[in-house]
């Protein structure tokens, strides 16, 4: 166990000491530099407000609304972009009635529907959930739609000489696992346009609780050190759900891919 603790700590001695020398600067630019808590709060000031949100636990109900929100509009995502993108890539005739709607809808900013969000669902958790579904909606749909059109030929004609020649299965069991890598990194791709979508549909309206509600509402107070430990939280909490998505419903998915390339 200690050999195993010790080979952990040699393993990521880079990355902690990049992160030690970045805090150090932080602290000395903001007391000796900077000199002003509004316009850069010191590390210690962050790190003092930080325990102050843990003490009184209103920063865990923030967390969990925000993961909330998030998880409204990845779940809707996935549930209307992956059989989209599937139909739009296997059947011309769809293809053809969906994609000028697509391409027509897809350039419109996700923060230009929060109005229509606040009309259509009030300050509740579905405004903001969602702002999350369109940023996240179109990436998979188009990354689906790639993963089907890149499909070998030659994989389908092979299935259906050995005798699987239903839409259904030749979709199963040959599309699907072929598409597979363009489908998982475009769920990647949305949960980072959907993540920033959050934060903007918190922070403008579309709910009355989360981190981004509560990091413009901390802006008002002028209460900078409290809008830097939510942004720093914003992005370990991106940071985690990333690391979650690769380590574990990536690696599961991709099982057969490992190792292919390095």
């Amino acid at each position: 166990m200690k050999i195993s603790f010790i080979k952990i700590i040699k393993e990521n001695s880079i990355e902690a000491l990049s992160l030690i020398i970045v805090i150090m600067i932080w602290q000395l630019v903001a007391d000796g530099i900077v000199q002003n808590n509004f316009l850069l709060p010191s590390f210690y000031d962050v790190i003092t407000s930080f325990f102050a949100l843990v003490k009184n636990g209103l920063v865990f109900m923030d967390i969990f609304i925000s993961l909330l929100h998030f998880s409204l509009g990845i779940t809707a995502a996935l549930i209307i972009g992956i059989p989209l993108g599937i139909s739009m890539g296997w059947f011309k005739k769809v293809n053809r009635a969906v994609d000028p709607i697509i391409e027509i809808l897809r350039p419109i900013p996700p923060l230009a529907w929060i109005p229509f969000a606040i009309v259509w669902f009030g300050l509740t958790h579905q405004a903001a959930g969602f702002v999350v579904f369109v940023g996240m909606v179109f990436p998979i749909v188009i990354n689906t739609y790639t993963g089907f059109k890149n499909v070998p030929k030659v994989n389908v004609e092979a299935a259906k000489v050995l005798g699987c020649t239903q839409n259904v299965k030749l979709i199963r069991f040959i599309a699907i696992p072929s598409a597979m890598p363009s489908i998982v990194a475009g769920i990647r791709i949305a949960m980072g346009v959907g993540w920033m979508c959050l934060v903007a549909a918190e922070m403008f309206g579309a709910s009355e609780r989360g981190l981004g509600y509560q990091l413009w509402f901390n802006y008002y107070l002028h209460r900078m050190n409290f809008v830097v430990v939510y942004m720093l939280l914003l992005g370990f909490l991106g940071l985690f759900i990333d690391h979650f998505f690769r380590y574990y419903v990536d690696a599961k998915l991709l099982k057969w891919t490992a190792g292919t390339v390095v």
